[in-house]
C-alpha cells in the first residue's frame, strides 16, 4: 500500500505542475437576466450589426459594455425558460430533455404540475454526476461556487455545491431566490423569518460578516468572490469560478447604491428596483475585472457572461412585447423573450503573447449572429483546457471555440430544444429552433 501511494503521487505530480499554467475561468451567471436588460445592444438590425432599442437606453451596464468591448457577444444565445434546467445544463453539457430536470426545483417537493411527467428529475444533480467543476478538479483547478445554486431540493445531495465538484461554496443553497437582499435582514436568516416547523427558507448562507453593516447581497457576494480569487492566486492554482448572482431575481428590492439613477425614469417602483439590481450586478462584474487586473491575472482569465433564462422585469406579462421588447415574452414563456439571453466571452485583459489567448484568440468588440446555447459551455471549456470527458457521458453541447473567434463553423448544428412539460406562465410545450425556423408544440 505504501509503494502504491508513492507511485500514485509520482503519476499525479506532472499533472499538478501542468495545471499551474492553465487559464482561470469565470462563468458569471445572472439569474433572470434577459437579452434586453442591459445598455449593451444584443439584437441585430437588418445590416447584421447591433441595434439599440428603448430598453437599452433605460438600463445602465457600463461593465458589460467594457467586457463586450474586449470580446465577443452573441445575438442568438439560448437558455432554458426557467433556471434549474439551465443551471444543470451548464454543469453537465446536456439539454434538459436529456438530464430531465425540466422544471425549476421546488426545495420542498416535486414540482411537476397537474399533467406533467411523474418521472422527471426533480432531485436535480447528484453526487457522482459528471459536472464541469468535477472534471476541472481532475486537471488541477480550484473550483469555487459563489451565489445562487438551486441544483437540488432540500436534503438532496445537489442542495450543496460541495457535493457536485466545487471545493468552495459561499451562498449556494436549494433556494431559487433570496428572502431578502438586505444585510439588515441577514439575507433571510433574521429571527423574524422563523416559520414554525418549516424554519428558515430562502435564506442565503455563509454571509454573517455582513449582517450588521447592511451590505447589499450582490456586493457581499462580490467581496467573497474577490477573496477567493486572492486565495487561489496565493496558492498558485488555476481557478474555475461560477459567480452566480441571486440578482436579478425577485424580490425586487432596490439596491440603494443606484436608486437615484431611476427616480425620474417614469417607471413604477418595482421596475426601478429591478433596474438597480441590474446595475448592481454590473458593478460586480466591473469590480471583479478590476480585481483580476490588480492581482496580475486578468490576461490569463477567461470570463463567460450569460443569463439563465429570459427577463423577469416587471414591465409586462409572458405573452406581451414588453420587458423583452422587441422580442415577445419573458421568463417562463415559450416565446423568444423567454429563452434568449445575453452572452459575452472575453479575456479579462488582452495579451497577444499569452499562450491561452493564442489558442483562443477572441476578437475585441466582435458581434456574432450565429447561435450558441447554455449547454455548449462544458465542451467549450473542457476542450480549451484539454480536460477529458468520460465517453459514457453524452454531450448535447458543442465546442463554441470557432464562433468565439468570430469564425464560421460549418460543423456546428444550429438547433435548440426547449422542452417544458409542466405548468407555469407558458404550460406544457416544446419549442425547437433549427436555423432560421422555430416551431412551438403545445400539449394542451
Amino acid at each position: 500500500m505504501k509503494h502504491r501511494s508513492i507511485f500514485s503521487l509520482l503519476l499525479l505530480a506532472p499533472l499538478v505542475l501542468l495545471a499551474q499554467d492553465k487559464p482561470n475561468i469565470i462563468v458569471f451567471l445572472v439569474d433572470d437576466m434577459g437579452l434586453m436588460d442591459t445598455s449593451v445592444p444584443f439584437l441585430a438590425g437588418d445590416d447584421g450589426q447591433p441595434e439599440v432599442h428603448p430598453l437599452n437606453q433605460y438600463y445602465r451596464t457600463p461593465s458589460m459594455q467594457r467586457l463586450a468591448g474586449q470580446g465577443i457577444r452573441f445575438s442568438d444565445f439560448y437558455a432554458h425558460s426557467v433556471c434549474s434546467p439551465t443551471r444543470a445544463s451548464i454543469m453537465n453539457g446536456q439539454n434538459s430533455a436529456r438530464h430531465t430536470t425540466t422544471q425549476w426545483i421546488n426545495p420542498s417537493g416535486k414540482n411537476t404540475g397537474s399533467n406533467g411527467p411523474p418521472d422527471w428529475n426533480w432531485q436535480g444533480l447528484q453526487a457522482g454526476d459528471v459536472t464541469m467543476p468535477g472534471l476541472l478538479k481532475q486537471v488541477g483547478y480550484k473550483t469555487i461556487f459563489i451565489g445562487k445554486a438551486h441544483f437540488g431540493p432540500l436534503k438532496s445531495e445537489g442542495a450543496d455545491p460541495l457535493n457536485l465538484g466545487f471545493d468552495v461554496n459561499i451562498g449556494g443553497a436549494p433556494w431559487g431566490r433570496p428572502k431578502s437582499y438586505y444585510g439588515r435582514d441577514h439575507y433571510g436568516n433574521h429571527p423574524k423569518y422563523q416559520n414554525g416547523k418549516k424554519g428558515m427558507t430562502h435564506n442565503v448562507p455563509h454571509l454573517e460578516n455582513y449582517y450588521e453593516d447592511d451590505v447589499f447581497l450582490t456586493e457581499a457576494l462580490t467581496i467573497e468572490a474577490k477573496a477567493e480569487i486572492d486565495n487561489a492566486v496565493a496558492a498558485n492554482k488555476p481557478f474555475y469560478m461560477q459567480l452566480s448572482h441571486y440578482a436579478v431575481h425577485s424580490p425586487f428590492q432596490s439596491d440603494p447604491r443606484f436608486a437615484q439613477n431611476y427616480i425620474d425614469s417614469g417607471k413604477k417602483k418595482n421596475a426601478q428596483a429591478y433596474a438597480t439590481l441590474i446595475e448592481g450586478m454590473d458593478q460586480s462584474l466591473g469590480d471583479v475585472m478590476d480585481h483580476l487586473d490588480t492581482k496580475g491575472v486578468a490576461d490569463n482569465t477567461l470570463i463567460i457572461f450569460l443569463g439563465d433564462n429570459g427577463s423577469d422585469a416587471p414591465l409586462g406579462n409572458q405573452d406581451e412585447i414588453a420587458c423583452s421588447a422587441p422580442l415577445r415574452g419573458k421568463k417562463g414563456s415559450k416565446w423568444e423573450g423567454g429563452v434568449r439571453v445575453p452572452f459575452i466571452a472575453a479575456w479579462a485583459a488582452h495579451n497577444a503573447d499569452n499562450p491561452w489567448q493564442q489558442k483562443l484568440p477572441i476578437p475585441a468588440g466582435a458581434f456574432n449572429t450565429d447561435m450558441g446555447v447554455c449547454y455548449d459551455l462544458l465542451p467549450t471549456i473542457t476542450d480549451l483546457v484539454d480536460t477529458p470527458v468520460p465517453s459514457s457521458h453524452v454531450l448535447d453541447g458543442q465546442d463554441l471555440s470557432l464562433r468565439l473567434q468570430g469564425k464560421v463553423d460549418p460543423s456546428y448544428r444550429d438547433t435548440f430544444l426547449s422542452h417544458y412539460p409542466h405548468a407555469h406562465r407558458s404550460s406544457y410545450f416544446s419549442s425547437y429552433r433549427i436555423g432560421d425556423w422555430k416551431v412551438i408544440y403545445n400539449y394542451n
